[in-house]
């Protein structure tokens, strides 16, 4: 067996999160989908390149050559200036639908060269001129092109003459699930990038005499050494707090009273899209509290999720217990007066009652006596809609 293969069975089985971090950070979060709010459903127009390096997006993040962590909590990604551009390059520019020929278009040059399943190593190239970028170029002579006509490539503005650009090679491996090694500056230095360190005063320009090759050494160990310290400090500082019972992990993205409208509203059939945007959380957590042990909810839909997770786990004998106990409460409940209605405690703590139809209603006690409460509602509003309702047969 080999090593990856130790990781991806250490990671299928939960020991060891070799996966938690990853090449998960996307390369163009403008212009999408996720990030529209626009009135038309115009999203290209609603969040553009230009705006993207002053404004922030609200449903994730992106970067060059980036990773980030299976939540995207913390991201790591590339930021380059060739001394040349009017901007700083973070992220893959492309044309819009409107502005390209052929639609819409990335004007860019990069490649994934490598990386193992558990991505304990990845290596990424991106090509950057040293020329300015041209930008402006790249949406005027594509705009004017008929449909017929090719489309204007990023290579016939002529900015990678006489090789002029920059091999960006970032390399990325893991030591362990949480310790990463990053390899960029060899890619850079090769072709000339002064690499400054702006706090210490110290440039390096990459030429290859042992004193350059000795600080910069020095200040790589430097680095992962405060890394390392700021790691420990962070664990004895949450060992203190749970000593002393101030430590309660990450603050909740919603109030208990927030929680509850959510689920009362998804339960009530609210869309789960504009619920999330409403709410200001991502559809994960957003099925995270719908789906948790205290959600409240009660639904025959989380009994039955509840049921099929418990389900996947049994053995053959297991399961044929079961079935066997599900036959003889169904007998049971069959013997009963056909017309009446019966109640039993669920496995879930909630009341469910059986006789209103093929299935039972299962709801928490609270939501019971909300119903009963509201019976005088209940009633008149059948009474006053009486022509539109329809009767079980």
């Amino acid at each position: 067996m080999t090593k990856e293969q130790r990781r991806l069975d250490e990671a299928r089985t939960k020991e060891t999160a070799w996966k938690k971090w990853g090449p998960y950070l996307s390369e163009r979060q403008w212009g999408t989908v996720r990030e529209d709010y626009s009135e038309d459903g115009n999203a290209w127009d609603y969040f553009t390149h230009d705006q993207a390096r002053s404004r922030a997006y609200r449903w994730g993040e992106d970067g060059l050559a980036g990773i980030s962590d299976d939540h995207q909590i913390l991201c790591f990604a590339l930021a380059l200036w060739n001394g040349k551009d009017p901007i700083v390059k973070e992220r893959l520019f492309g044309l819009t639908n409107s502005q390209g020929n052929h639609g819409e278009d990335v004007k860019e040059y990069y490649f994934y060269l490598d990386s193992t399943p558990t991505h304990s190593y990845m290596k990424y190239l991106y090509k950057y001129p040293q020329a300015a970028y041209p930008y402006a170029d790249l949406i005027e002579t594509n705009r004017h092109r008929g449909r017929q006509a090719l489309e204007y490539e990023l290579l016939d503005t002529g900015v990678f003459d006489q090789d002029r650009y920059f091999d960006v090679f970032v390399e990325y491996a893991k030591a362990g699930p949480e310790d990463l090694g990053i390899r960029i500056v060899l890619g850079l230095t090769e072709r000339g990038v002064h690499i400054v360190f702006v706090k210490e005063n110290l440039t390096f320009t990459g030429e290859d005499s042992p004193m350059s090759n000795l600080l910069l050494s020095v200040m790589g160990a430097f680095a992962q050494f405060e890394r390392e310290l700021i790691r420990e400090r962070q664990r004895e500082g949450i060992a203190i707090a749970k000593r002393e019972g101030k430590y309660r992990g990450r603050k909740p993205s919603l109030t208990p009273a927030r929680a509850t409208e959510l689920r009362r509203r998804v339960a009530d059939g609210d869309s789960k899209a504009a619920l999330a945007r409403e709410f200001g959380i991502s559809r994960d957590t957003l099925y995270r509290y719908v789906r948790s042990k205290n959600a409240g909810l009660g639904s025959l839909q989380n009994e039955l999720y509840a049921g099929n997770r418990r389900r996947e786990t049994m053995s053959e004998s297991e399961m044929q217990a079961e079935l066997e106990r599900l036959r003889a409460e169904n007998a049971q409940l069959k013997s009963k007066d056909k017309g009446g209605l019966t109640l039993k405690v669920s496995e879930k703590g909630g009341v469910s009652l059986y006789g209103m139809g093929r299935f039972p209603v299962t709801l928490y006690k609270e939501q019971w006596l909300r119903i009963l409460a509201s019976a005088p509602e209940i009633e008149a509003f059948i009474r006053e809609n009486d022509s539109k309702l329809k009767t079980k047969e």
